[in-house]
């Protein structure tokens, strides 16, 4: 085995030392429904002294993803309910995802879309497909927004973005195209000259939403990936999710919100897990998460505050779920929580 390509089987998991050999018979029926990929700059990240590595913990397969829950579901936003043609999902009128691949670079193990991305997946469109997917976009001009996913859309290559973003700019009422993305972190080199020219061939607003969900993510060489990226006039924002055993602490939270500004990279969103196939050992519940995102006020900076939000069940979209500092108790008088936790009368009485 090479250490320069990525590790995609249970036998380089064994090979690499980051599954036991006695393990290997069950991680090859995780691999046997599940993509698996892990990057030569991920399994390097990867500390095999602790058991309890955040890195691993996102990336390397456990035999607890055979474990299925009644709440789960294959597809738990709902995005098969918002797609009137293959690639497109449009669940909210002013803006569409474009799905035009489902491979990854590195796949994660709560993947909430596990069940259509690798190579056993929905695969990438065809040119019919996404001739459809273009005209659904030119046709409909509500669509102010065009956000590619998938999968990740920075594996094509830049000739190949180039392409679809060209069409995309020829789109007058689109006015702003997001990519959404591990590649920064994941495969920094990719983010060259020619990919930045591809990402930026529409002439819309561009944004790039990174997702990373531990500090230790953002090395030296993703900060530079980003700079490359923000240094062209592209806006990244960030996008996390709240995971057991990986950010469910108020300090590692609180580092990787402000590794992401630090960056200039501004927070974003942080998902509530969904409800995937085999994905019970990372979620909390709702009340952890809240509490957790309440410790970040007062914690860090205003700059550093993510917006922490569920994807409700069934495509009704996201919802925000932070727990409410403020509560109203009549007469036009509320009592507000402060970041200590302490009860305020606004208006103050007397």
């Amino acid at each position: 085995m090479t250490a320069h390509r990525p590790l995609r089987t249970a036998g380089d998991l064994v090979e690499a030392g980051l599954i036991d050999a006695s393990t290997e018979e069950a991680i090859s029926r995780v691999a046997s429904r599940y993509a698996i990929a892990i990057s030569p700059v991920v399994a390097g990240l990867i500390d095999r002294a602790d058991p309890q590595d955040p890195i691993a913990r996102q990336f390397v397969p456990d035999a607890a993803e055979l474990t299925l829950t009644p709440e789960e579901r294959a597809d738990p936003i709902g995005d098969g309910a918002h797609s009137p043609v293959t690639g497109i999902v449009h669940r909210y009128p002013d803006r569409v995802l474009l799905k035009a691949v489902h491979v990854c670079p590195v796949y994660c193990r709560f993947c909430f879309r596990r069940e259509m991305v690798g190579p056993q997946g929905l695969g990438t469109l065809t040119p019919s497909e996404l001739d459809a997917a273009i005209a659904y976009i030119a046709d409909h001009s509500e669509i102010w927004e065009v956000i590619l996913t998938g999968g990740d859309p920075l594996v094509l290559s830049p000739r190949r973005l180039g392409e679809i973003l060209e069409r995309l700019g020829a789109i007058d009422h689109v006015k702003v195209v997001r990519f959404h993305t591990r590649v920064p972190v994941v495969e920094p080199h990719r983010v060259d000259a020619d990919l930045i020219a591809a990402l930026k061939s529409s002439g819309k607003a561009t944004y790039v939403a990174l997702h990373a969900n531990h500090p230790r993510e953002l090395t030296p060489e993703a900060r530079a990936a980003a700079a490359r990226l923000i240094d062209s006039g592209i806006v990244m924002v960030s996008q996390s999710v709240l995971l057991k055993g990986v950010n469910d602490d108020p300090e590692v939270l609180a580092e990787l919100m402000r590794a992401f500004v630090e960056t200039r990279i501004k927070p974003y969103y942080l998902h509530h897990p969904d409800l995937a196939p085999g994905t019970s050992h990372f979620r909390l519940t709702i009340e952890e998460g809240q509490a957790l995102v309440a410790s970040l006020r007062g914690r860090v900076s205003g700059l550093c505050q993510p917006t922490y939000i569920l994807d409700i069940p069934g495509g009704h979209g996201k919802a925000v779920i932070s727990a409410g500092a403020i509560e109203a108790e009549g007469g036009g008088c509320y009592t507000v929580t402060d970041f200590r936790g302490n009860e305020h009368a606004y208006p103050p009485q007397g």
